[in-house]
């Protein structure tokens, strides 16, 4: 099967604002091509293996969002939908760049393949050192290997995000915890969880796709007794309580997980959100508070936040 690529020129400061729109218009996946991304990367202290910046050259300097559409859909109604959308953006206080739209058809084989040139081992946190399946790797003393296939449309987790809510949960996991990792995506932070020593995992996400490619990430690193990946909306198929809830998703589905996400943490448990770019953390945080949570840390790096809550007894 073949697919219809729409992309975006915009800004990093724009790029949850496009991605959602992108998803609310239909689309199968989002990828973001983010030059400054990859430049910075090479320079993370962290890093086990330095790329050179030429394997990240995209050949643009704009951000890009890009979304997939089968060939079926009638493309050229879905980027009547995604300019309408773009065009009620209005000021948001956001630069947004220059919007420019284009298309192609992306074959299968290619769509499947290329990207992963981009994705190297990495070492993202003292511990734990983020591998690709088809790489080779030696082990150093210490380290905890998450061996990944990301498939088409998810993270590898070298994401800043990601980096910090797996610095954080590596911080707050203790042994015998109960994790919850709501919009597991590839199961990054699921297996994270596992490897820090939870005693079980619960991995959500609407997407079934993302359900189906965590589910064989947690096979790969032999982690299908402790890890649950399931299908749906948490309130829908979640009853347990959590010692550590980890979100990596976006501000405003935070926010919205903040009215009634203490249902199902227990006493003392860690809120871990992140996927909060700078424009947002302040609301974020604001909502937190409001619907009784106290920050107990605010990470940032570059564009992006991670925020750790915990419920504040003194609105129990």
């Amino acid at each position: 099967m073949n697919w219809n690529e729409i992309s975006v020129s915009t800004t990093t400061q724009a790029t949850e604002i496009i991605s959602n729109i992108f998803i609310e218009i239909g689309s199968k996946g989002v990828m973001i091509e983010d030059p400054s991304d990859f430049y910075y990367q090479t320079k993370d202290e962290l890093a086990w293996d330095y790329i050179e910046k030429e394997v990240f050259d995209y050949g643009h300097e704009d951000v890009k969002i890009i979304g997939y559409f089968s060939q079926e859909e009638d493309i050229e109604q879905k980027i009547n939908d995604l300019k309408e959308r773009l065009s009620k953006l209005g000021d948001i206080g956001v630069e947004l760049g220059t919007l420019e739209i284009s298309k192609k058809i992306i074959y299968q084989k290619n769509w499947e393949n290329e990207w992963k040139k981009y994705f190297k081992t990495q070492k993202i946190s003292k511990n734990i050192v983020i591998k690709p399946s088809w790489e080779n790797y030696e082990k150093q003393a210490d380290e905890k290997i998450i061996e990944i296939d990301p498939g088409m449309a998810f993270g590898t987790g070298t994401h800043e995000t990601t980096k910090m809510c797996i610095n954080a949960i590596e911080k707050y996991i203790k042994s015998e915890d109960i994790l919850i990792d709501i919009g597991c995506g590839s199961g990054i932070l699921s297996i994270a969880g596992a490897i820090l020593g939870a005693k079980k995992v619960i991995a959500v996400d609407l997407d079934k796709l993302a359900v189906k490619i965590s589910k064989e990430n947690v096979e790969l690193n032999n982690y299908q007794d402790i890890i649950e990946v399931r299908h749906g909306n948490l309130t829908d198929v979640i009853t347990e309580k959590a010692d550590i809830i980890v979100a990596n998703i976006i501000a405003d589905a935070i926010v919205m997980l903040s009215e009634n996400i203490k249902d199902f943490m227990k006493e003392d448990a860690y809120f871990i959100s992140s996927g909060i770019i700078n424009e947002k953390a302040d609301y974020v945080k604001e909502n937190l508070i409001k619907n009784g949570f106290e920050i107990i840390e605010h990470n940032n790096d570059k564009e992006w936040n991670c925020i750790v809550a915990k419920v504040n007894k003194t609105d129990v």
